[in-house]
């Protein structure tokens, strides 16, 4: 069974169904982040990561540790070694990732919620290409302390479900007390980033979805864009090599790794020392650029995804993250919805607020959601 990689019995009783990502620690059970190199070594975990509690006190039932993208250093949701979830929508398609298996779950409804990790749009890609939602939280919003890092100034934890109820409920989940009931944003916008080749049908579905729920939207664009998925990327691959130095450092477990995420981490090792100053000067001028934005808009609105869900073959060689990514160096949070399109597959939405605005995309996912149906 692809979707997980350990399947439990969530046993009698109401609570929610969740599933967990398998980079974070569930007390009892190995943690393998998607890694022949880890599931060979790795002992049971002997307490639950932080994130787990508020889950375990509202009695949440664990149906499984979900699969993902090798290490999650990967948004395609291929996993050569356990095998790769299923795209609901179309067998033959990739399920984005690194959360694959988190939203397989959902989608084929052996979830109720799901926890997914997001570095340049792990929960938001599989949610987009799979027709479910995603939530990434504001950077430091959930503690992080028993989750398998990627890169440490960019990793998320946050949830994943199949509407936008499901969302609150994950993160109230995630964090106890959290509070959705807020209005919903009235001034968005959209952003037109003409250096981005999307298909015209997203555009078409996204703006659609905008117009149906009556937000005031006004066309805007951030000509930085491509420069901060760039700067992302930079950051990403140096620290994916200091997080991931325990396996490639190992002659064993080294030779454990995929092919794929071997390249991958090989290749990493190129990334000049100037180059990722850079991206981290850049960074903080990005941030800038995107709140003077957000201080003219409640919300930013784009797709999360350019293209629809490609082939399983040559599928990890496609560049995924680019509207994504630019909102981990940016540390802010970003919901993605599906949209219904013109064509077989829905598109992804993707709203974007300042830091701390979790309960505001809700609000607005949720009435936009309701225009749809």
């Amino acid at each position: 069974m692809s979707t997980f990689i350990t399947r439990t019995d969530p046993g009698p009783g109401d609570g929610v169904l969740l599933a967990v990502k398998d980079l974070i620690d569930v007390a009892g059970l190995p943690t393998t982040a998607g890694s022949r190199a880890l599931a060979d070594s790795s002992a049971p975990a002997t307490a639950d990561a932080p994130l787990m509690l508020g889950a375990r006190q509202r009695g949440a039932r664990l149906v499984g540790k979900a699969n993902l993208f090798e290490l999650a250093f990967g948004a395609s949701g291929i996993n050569e070694y356990f095998g790769t979830p299923v795209n609901p929508l179309d067998p033959g398609a990739v399920p984005g990732g690194s959360s694959s298996g988190s939203a397989v779950a959902l989608a084929e409804g052996s979830a109720d919620v799901a926890y997914g990790s997001d570095t340049g749009g792990s929960v938001r890609i599989p949610a987009a290409l799979c027709g479910t939602t995603g939530l990434k939280t504001t950077f430091g919003r959930i503690p992080l302390d028993g989750v398998w890092p990627l890169a440490p100034s960019l990793d998320t934890v946050g949830p994943m479900a199949r509407d936008i109820a499901g969302l609150v409920l994950g993160m109230e989940l995630l964090e106890p007390g959290f509070d959705a009931d807020v209005p919903p944003a009235a001034t968005v916008a959209r952003l037109r980033l003409p250096a981005l080749s999307i298909d015209p049908l997203i555009d078409a579905a996204v703006d659609e979805a905008l117009q149906r729920a009556e937000l005031e939207v006004t066309d805007s664009n951030v000509p930085s864009w491509l420069d901060a998925h760039r700067a992302t990327m930079a950051i990403l691959l140096r620290e994916a090599v200091s997080s991931n130095r325990p396996l490639t450092g190992d002659p064993q477990l080294k030779a454990k790794l995929g092919a794929i995420v071997a390249a991958r981490l090989e290749a990493s090792e190129l990334v000049k020392d100037e180059d990722v100053v850079a991206a981290r000067s850049f960074a903080e001028r990005f941030k800038v650029e995107l709140a003077v934005l957000l201080g003219r808009f409640e919300l930013l609105a784009l797709p999360t995804v350019a293209f629809f869900p490609p082939p399983l073959e040559g599928g990890h060689l496609i560049v995924y993250t680019e509207l994504t990514s630019p909102l981990n160096l940016a540390g802010l949070p970003a919901l993605s919805l599906p949209v219904p399109t013109a064509g077989p597959f829905p598109a992804g939405l993707q709203l974007v607020g300042p830091a701390g605005v979790e309960a505001l995309l809700l609000a607005t996912g949720r009435r936009i959601e309701a225009a749809l149906h």
